[in-house]
């Protein structure tokens, strides 16, 4: 199975389209959403193309195809608003003998650790920062950000296919692999 990963949209539909095709391009099977789709947040400027009404119809289509976690930006409104459960603060996902704890990052993460076994993944976004570190024995992974990225880094997503997180640029230009199992 091929999972498509990706965090912090933050209402552009420029760059949710950007997205929508690379998932399209990648043939991916499952497209993992890590939280904050549709709003910008106090924090941040607003995106390119700002348009949460063009996200939700970007989006929805491909609900059956959707696993998404909730983001400090979601609210129960865009539960009514989207087609696909976005209201979990986690999500589990098996992969070989590792299991990955998918959340947004801003209740768990490197400082706030889920509890894990020795060398599972806990997989976030919420800094805009793409991340691949070892943490106590742990493994922490960032997507970066689709629309918003921060500390000079690209528009990213990451693919995850037989053991293996790759992260890609928008337009599909691997930068980083690394291998989980």
């Amino acid at each position: 199975m091929k999972w498509l990963i990706a965090s912090d949209i933050h209402g552009s539909a420029h760059f949710c389209r950007l997205l929508t095709e690379r998932f399209a391009a990648e043939r991916a099977d499952r497209l993992l959403l890590l939280g904050d789709l549709l709003y910008h947040g106090p924090r941040n400027d607003l995106p390119q193309e700002y348009a949460p009404k063009t996200v939700i119809a970007l989006l929805n289509p491909l609900a059956d195809l959707i696993l998404c976690v909730r983001g400090n930006c979601e609210a129960e409104v865009d539960q009514m608003v989207l087609d696909f459960p976005v209201l979990a603060d986690y999500a589990l996902i098996s992969e070989g003998d590792v299991q990955i704890f998918a959340t947004h990052g801003h209740i768990w993460n490197a400082e706030h650790m889920p509890p894990l076994r020795k060398g599972d993944i806990l997989l976030h976004g919420h800094t805009h920062i793409p991340v691949c570190e070892e943490h106590d024995g742990h493994f922490v992974l960032n997507p970066g950000s689709v629309s918003i990225p921060k500390a000079d880094s690209p528009h990213s997503y990451m693919t995850l296919e037989n053991g293996v997180f790759t992260w890609k640029e928008i337009d599909g230009t691997p930068y980083r692999t690394w291998r989980a199992v």
